[in-house]
């Protein structure tokens, strides 16, 4: 199976499949298909209480697509909800990540999908009360708003990241949730709180986030209607 991911930055991926092959995707990602590609709708894996986790607090569809194709040749194109880019992560037995809600779109077999909890401070002050778990062994991919940067925080790096600009972070990273700077920065400088968070480690983030798109869309609105 090969991947690309085209026409960034409002991207989709294109997945090239061989006889035998599959990708699970979430429901209404698909963009378009080729060849004699078969679909399967099921429930997620996992017990009863896995899938409910994750469609209730992980904030995902209870109901993937399973991609399978018969043949050699099949083509299909996959995107998420978020304009912005799409990014490949793979998980391995020695790297699992947490991923903010709302930015994953595929994986391929052996992935896990779950909830980590995050704690109230975490939860509260950060960007959600719940991730996604993503373990196992395969790879998965990502949507975000705007661009999406890798980091990797060495031995002794402290690294300061506005909440609501994480995409994903490595399971068993040392981070905490703290205020920006003074009281009068936290209330005041447009930051709140922020995650520190202590290498090694691997982040992704997005250089753009949601309030901010929330905010400038009502800005907007008003401006509209003041005319």
């Amino acid at each position: 199976m090969q991947f690309q991911i085209v026409k960034e930055p409002m991207s989709i991926i294109e997945v090239d499949m061989n006889k035998g092959e599959s990708i699970t995707a979430n429901a209404g990602a698909m963009v378009y298909m080729s060849g004699n590609i078969d679909v399967d709708t099921k429930i997620r894996d996992g017990g009863f209480f896995a899938k409910l986790k994750v469609s209730t607090l992980g904030g995902q569809s209870l109901f993937v697509n399973e991609f399978t194709s018969n043949s050699d040749g099949g083509k299909l194109g996959l995107t998420g909800q978020p304009l912005g880019d799409i990014i490949k992560i793979s998980i391995s037995q020695e790297q699992n990540f947490i991923v903010q809600s709302g930015s994953y779109i595929a994986s391929t077999d052996g992935v896990i999908l779950d909830t980590q909890w995050q704690g109230f401070k975490k939860g509260l002050f950060g960007s959600e009360l719940f991730m996604l778990k993503l373990s196992g062994q395969g790879d998965i991919f990502l949507n975000a708003f705007g661009g999406i940067i890798r980091r990797e925080i060495l031995i002794g790096e402290k690294f300061i990241l506005n909440n609501f600009h994480l995409v994903a972070l490595n399971l068993d990273a040392d981070y905490k949730v703290t205020k920006f700077g003074s009281l009068k920065s936290t209330l005041l400088g447009g930051e709140g709180f922020v995650m520190e968070i202590n290498g090694p480690a691997v982040v992704y983030f997005q250089t753009k986030n949601k309030p901010q798109l929330v905010e400038f869309l009502g800005l907007n609105q008003k401006d509209g209607n003041s005319r």
